[in-house]
């Protein structure tokens, strides 16, 4: 089950505005700033994250704008949307209590679900 959004994020060559947006007109304060990247949290606790277009790491972001899901079973819900035939990219990334993975969906473009981590793994060194 799909609870709401938790995440919103974007790779874009307006790097600079859209990072004046999101902190000077709406207020939000970084969660994190480093060149070529800006992390916002909404007062929800929703993330949204802004990066530079040569931020290679979010290369697959394509061209919108990134949307996390937030699901109650995180193990649950990637075993039925890979046993539905969606395309996970990369491995499942599990840190601090949560887990997520960025998929293609069948419009073209790119999601994520989020949920908690109930393996009990810890984070990775280094995360």
């Amino acid at each position: 089950m799909i609870h709401s959004v938790g995440f919103v994020g974007v790779r874009t060559e307006a790097f600079a505005a859209m990072t004046a947006l999101y902190r000077d007109v709406l207020g939000l304060a970084p969660i994190l700033e480093r060149p070529g990247a800006a992390w916002f949290r909404a007062s929800d606790g929703a993330q949204i994250h802004v990066y530079g277009a040569a931020d290679h790491e979010h290369a697959f972001f394509d061209r919108g704008p990134v949307v996390g899901l937030v699901v109650d079973d995180f193990d649950r819900a990637r075993a039925a949307m890979i046993d539905a035939g969606i395309e996970f990219i990369g491995g499942p990334q599990r840190e601090g209590g949560s887990a997520w993975n960025h998929y293609r969906a069948p419009d073209g473009n790119v999601y994520e679900i989020i949920g908690p981590d109930r393996t009990g793994s810890e984070p990775a060194a280094g995360s």
